[in-house]
C-alpha cells in the first residue's frame, strides 16, 4: 500500500491564505470565521529563509517575523531538538527527516497563535507525526504529539484523535476528545477538527487555505489584504466570548487540576 509522502514539489517556503471557520453546536448554535495567512516553513531553514526576504524577519521585528521563542521550549532556541526530544517521549524516530511548521507570523512584532502544526516526516519524506501546539489565552502552551500511520495511503487524509488535556476556553469543559482530520499541504489544504463529549459533537473547527510562493510580493499583499491579522485574532477571540457568555454559555473554570500546562 503506498504511504503519505511529501510531494516534492512543496518543499519550499510558502504562505497560505485561508479562513478559519469555528462553529458551537451545543446547547445552541453559535458560528463565526475570519480570515488568516499562514507561514509554511522548514525549521531546519527559517533563518536562511527570512534573509531572502525584506518583509520577513527571523528573531526580530519587521513586518512579518518569525521568532523562535512563540514556539516549542519558548526559551528562543533552536526547535529541532525540542522536536526530536519530544517525538522520542512518544517512540517516534524521524532521523532527522524534514519538519515543517504550518502557524501565523507575528506582524508587526505581535502573534497569538491557537494553533500551530509540526509536519514530521522520516528521512524519505513519509509522514510520521503531527505535532499540534496549542495555545490559550493564558499565557500557556500544549503539545499533542500524534503518530501517522505507516501505511497511510497516499493523498488521503490524515486522520488522528485524542483526549483533551490542556484548558483552552472557558466555555468549553475539559472532558472531552479532539478528531482530527487534515491533507497535507500543497497547492490547497484543510484541516476539520471535531471536540466532542459523551454527548456527541461540542464544537467544529475548520481551516482551508491556498498557496502562494513566499515572495516579498505575497507578503505585501498579505499585509494588504490581511491588515494587523494577528491582532485581529485576539480580538476576535475575546469577542466570540463575550457573545458566548451572553447567550448563557456555562462557565468552567480553569484550575491547576484541570489544566495540564506549562508556564510561559
Amino acid at each position: 500500500m503506498a504511504t503519505f509522502q511529501q510531494e516534492p514539489g512543496f518543499q519550499a517556503a510558502a504562505l497560505y491564505f485561508g479562513r478559519v471557520m469555528h462553529k458551537r453546536l451545543r446547547p445552541f448554535q453559535h458560528r463565526f470565521d475570519y480570515r488568516v495567512v499562514s507561514l509554511w516553513l522548514d525549521i531546519d531553514k527559517v533563518a536562511a529563509t527570512a534573509r531572502r526576504h525584506r518583509l520577513l524577519s527571523h528573531n526580530r521585528l519587521n513586518l512579518f517575523s518569525f521568532h523562535d521563542r512563540d514556539h516549542g521550549p519558548r526559551d528562543g532556541s533552536p526547535l529541532r531538538p525540542w522536536c526530536e526530544a519530544l517525538l522520542g517521549r512518544h517512540g517516534i524516530d524521524i532521523a532527522g527527516g524534514p519538519v515543517w511548521l504550518l502557524t501565523f507570523p507575528r506582524v508587526f512584532g505581535y502573534v497569538f497563535n491557537p494553533l500551530s502544526l509540526y509536519y514530521c516526516h522520516h528521512a524519505d519524506g513519509h509522514l510520521a507525526a503531527v505535532i499540534y501546539e496549542v495555545s490559550n489565552t493564558f499565557g500557556e502552551q500544549h503539545s499533542y504529539v500524534l503518530p501517522v500511520d505507516d501505511q497511510q495511503p497516499a493523498q488521503t487524509p490524515v486522520v488522528q484523535s485524542c483526549e483533551k488535556d490542556f484548558y483552552v476556553s472557558p466555555f468549553i469543559g475539559m472532558s472531552a476528545t479532539y478528531h482530527f482530520r487534515l491533507t497535507q499541504p500543497d497547492d490547497r489544504l484543510s484541516m476539520l477538527i471535531r471536540q466532542a463529549d459523551a454527548d456527541g459533537d461540542l464544537l467544529l473547527a475548520t481551516l482551508t487555505a491556498r498557496r502562494l510562493d513566499l515572495t516579498d510580493g505575497a507578503l505585501a499583499r498579505a499585509f494588504v489584504t490581511h491588515p494587523m491579522m494577528t491582532w485581529k485574532v485576539i480580538a476576535a477571540i475575546h469577542w466570540q466570548a463575550l457573545h458566548l457568555w451572553r447567550k448563557g454559555a456555562r462557565y468552567h473554570p480553569r484550575s491547576a487540576a484541570a489544566a495540564k500546562v506549562r508556564p510561559v
